[in-house]
């Protein structure tokens, strides 16, 4: 019963970290669309204003 209850733990251990990783990677992917849509937007009127 012991090992069997340490083996759950371990396992829903494992299960938040991949949910963990798996926000933390989202989270740097929106920022990273983020940048890049503020980045073209801002060029975009940086050329618009130069015209």
């Amino acid at each position: 019963m012991n090992g069997s209850m340490h083996g759950m733990m371990n396992g829903s251990m494992m299960y938040g970290m991949g949910w963990v990783m798996m926000l933390i990677c989202l989270l740097f992917t929106l920022l990273f669309f983020a940048v890049l849509v503020l980045t073209i937007m801002a060029l975009l009127k940086y050329l618009r204003d130069k015209n």
